[in-house]
């Protein structure tokens, strides 16, 4: 049996709620859940679900450029994809194996997923193992 999910909500700049509310993404629709098995990431519309197994590392980044964390973009650079709500700064989960999120069906999949969450060091500490959920 599954413990319950630690719950992590999405932090959101008072500016970008109206057009993420456009989007779906309202504090009510984008949170990262963590059991002793799984991660789920929704973001409105979109979600990205692996095994807890396939989180390879974290890592703690920010703050960013609006252009650049504010919806939902994939990285040109790397393939990642991230879900943005604030500037303030966020969490990279790395995946051993690339999962899909951005678009319906399995493609494209991506190696990396970063969530503006309101306590990134807690996540990462609760997925690097040094917190029981």
């Amino acid at each position: 049996m599954s413990a319950p999910a630690t719950r992590f909500p999405f932090r959101f700049d008072p500016v970008f709620r109206p057009a993420l509310a456009l989007l779906g993404v309202r504090p009510a629709t984008a949170w990262v859940a963590v059991t002793d098995r799984s991660v789920l990431i929704r973001y409105g519309p979109w979600r990205l679900h692996t095994d807890r197994a396939n989180v390879t590392g974290v890592e703690v980044s920010g703050p960013y450029r609006w252009w650049r964390a504010i919806g939902p973009h994939l990285s040109l650079a790397d393939g990642g994809v991230s879900f943005g709500s604030t500037t303030a700064g966020g969490l990279c989960l790395r995946f051993g194996v690339p999962v899909p999120a951005l678009a319906p069906g399995r493609r494209p999949r991506h190696p990396a997923a970063t969530v503006t969450v309101v306590d990134p060091p807690a996540l990462a500490r609760l997925l690097a193992g040094t917190d029981v959920p």
